[in-house]
């Protein structure tokens, strides 16, 4: 059977959002295939977005960017984390292309270390790209200042380019540095409305609301037990608050995979992120967010949702004092527009599958 190595960037969830349903995909379309994930994202997340069997590395092949938190960046840190990184960039390619000998790799799918496509390159590995962003971009637009950032965004963008091909996620920046980017659809594994099922466990009324707080895979803790309760509207927060208030049940304690609560809200609260942001809209439902401002990405996120989905954006004061009734109201006044398809991950599959598998 074909071994697929599947590299997946650590910094945050989004990218485990947008390779899941590729792999799943191509799972089900090729039985047996041989499937390990490197990845330092729990375990037992990996179980919740991979539908099929795989074996798991903890491994950390790039680092994305440093982060105080899940929407503030920490450009000093992050230049300095790249120059160590990037120390012995030879060396270091050679060791992971040996490592990835020893995996007998057939396929390298990257999401999207470049370290992993530097290293594919020279172990002849086929290797392709696959994400919304590319690190030479984000790092480039956080770093230029830096006196080694001529250097190493060469060394990245080279690697970028050593790939057979760019799947481009839409929405996606616009990468021109990438002669090989592809454009493919949105890729997000849509949730199934579990709202009566919600509704009981949490004996809401009909006419009541469901607002999920998700600000993505990093800490960004919210004072919300400060935040004044709002009539007829509960909160599903996550667990690790340890908040105790009666309308703000944790998520964790509904027992129902996190697609799945997503697709039953009334509204989320959450980042400029590309799997919050394209599943919302897959599924019609509002997004409350918490601008980021300086991350590149975000510009092509939020107009693509707002042509495809239902949102606002909130002042970070706004969010940390919970003044959001009036927010609410506003996009369950809004008419809904057709909801986007997520054609993505069969477009990415089947490219795959024909070039190959």
């Amino acid at each position: 059977m074909p071994n697929l190595l599947v590299d997946i960037s650590s910094h945050g969830f989004g990218h485990i959002a947008q390779t899941a349903p590729v792999v799943n995909e191509l799972a089900q379309h090729i039985p047996g295939l041989c499937i390990t994930l490197r990845t330092t994202a729990p375990a037992s997340y990996l179980r919740q977005r991979f539908l099929c069997d795989f074996r798991h590395l903890p491994v950390a092949l790039d680092f994305g960017m440093h982060m105080t938190n899940a929407v503030d960046v920490e450009a000093e840190k992050s230049a300095l984390a790249y120059r160590a990184f990037h120390a012995g960039w030879d060396e270091k390619v050679e060791q992971e292309a040996r490592a990835m000998r020893a995996l007998q790799a057939d396929v390298l799918l990257a999401n999207v270390p470049y370290l992993s496509l530097a290293a594919a390159c020279l172990a002849s590995v086929p290797a392709i790209a696959m994400c919304s962003l590319n690190w030479a971009d984000i790092y480039r637009h956080y770093c230029a200042e830096d006196a080694a950032c001529g250097t190493i965004s060469a060394q990245m963008l080279e690697a970028y380019n050593s790939a057979r091909c760019f799947l481009k996620i839409q929405p996606a920046l616009p990468m021109a540095d990438i002669p090989s980017a592809r454009n493919i659809g949105p890729v997000a594994r849509v949730g199934s409305n579990q709202r009566a099922q919600l509704s009981e466990k949490l004996r809401l009324r009909n006419d009541e609301k469901l607002v999920l707080v998700a600000m993505g895979g990093m800490e960004f803790r919210l004072p919300v037990e400060r935040w004044p309760r709002l009539p007829g509207v509960h909160w599903l927060i996550p667990q690790a608050w340890e908040v105790e208030r009666s309308d703000m049940p944790a998520l964790e304690s509904m027992g129902i995979a996190f697609g799945d609560v997503l697709a039953s809200c009334d509204t989320v609260l959450t980042k400029p992120g590309y799997g919050t942001f394209v599943e919302a809209a897959c599924a019609g439902v509002p997004v409350l967010y918490v601008a980021r401002k300086d991350w590149p990405e975000e510009p092509y996120l939020v107009n693509w949702l707002k042509r495809n989905g239902l949102c606002a954006e909130v002042e970070r004061e706004r969010v940390l004092t919970g003044e959001l009734g009036d927010l609410l109201a506003q996009v369950w006044r809004m008419p809904a527009p057709s909801r986007p398809l997520a054609t993505g991950a069969s477009e990415a599959a089947q490219y795959l599958i024909e070039n190959y598998f």
